[in-house]
């Protein structure tokens, strides 16, 4: 090979490197990318009075018409969420959660033979529809210090259905509460303008 074919693939060498530079460099003007003036996604939430926010609330329904409104085939879908740790069937084994047969109703704690957290052992009282919903809503909260590690079911709807589904889910089922009768929201009233 002589310098003259040498010369000749070192300049196809220098010039695509070449091309592929101006090509990054035009590129780099036409996409660019400005970074945002604030960083992350902003989400509305509510102020609380402590200066914690809140996640928006949707609107409070009375849990005795939430519970009449419910189905125990959609708290059955929703109850799919449980079943890793939970046994819902009658005589069912003990899993990393207690069996949840016949719970409506039972006393907090006490499902022969599971070992339950301190904590749980401690809270006193019956699995009431209220207390069903106020732990479901968030566990942690509900009975501070317990193992279990849910999250908890943010719908009010969704928890409905499945205390309804828990509470079919028994040998006598226990009856739902009658419903509430809607209250009218408060009207604001307008004092007059003084002069």
């Amino acid at each position: 090979m002589d310098s003259f074919e040498l010369n000749k693939i070192m300049g196809a060498i220098l010039g695509t490197c070449l091309f592929v530079l101006s090509l990054s460099i035009v590129s780099g003007g036409i996409f660019a990318s400005h970074p945002p003036k604030k960083a992350g996604y902003e989400i509305a939430a509510l102020e609380e009075k402590g200066g914690q926010k809140q996640a928006a609330a949707e609107p409070q329904v009375p849990l005795e018409n939430l519970l009449n409104e419910a189905s125990a085939e959609k708290g059955a879908s929703v109850a799919r969420q449980c079943v890793a740790c939970h046994e819902f069937a009658k005589g069912g084994a003990n899993k990393v959660g207690p069996g949840l047969y016949n719970v409506v109703n039972s006393d907090i704690g006490t499902h022969s033979g599971f070992a339950y957290s301190n904590a749980m052992k401690s809270k006193k009282g019956k699995w009431t529809f209220e207390e069903l919903d106020k732990f479901l809503a968030n566990p942690s909260k509900s009975v501070p210090g317990t193992s279990m590690t849910f999250l908890g079911v943010r719908r009010a709807t969704d928890r409905a259905a499945l205390i309804v589904y828990l509470s079919k889910q028994a040998d006598n089922p226990a009856p739902l509460p009658k419903p509430v009768a809607a209250t009218p929201p408060a009207e604001k009233k307008e004092e007059p303008a003084k002069q």
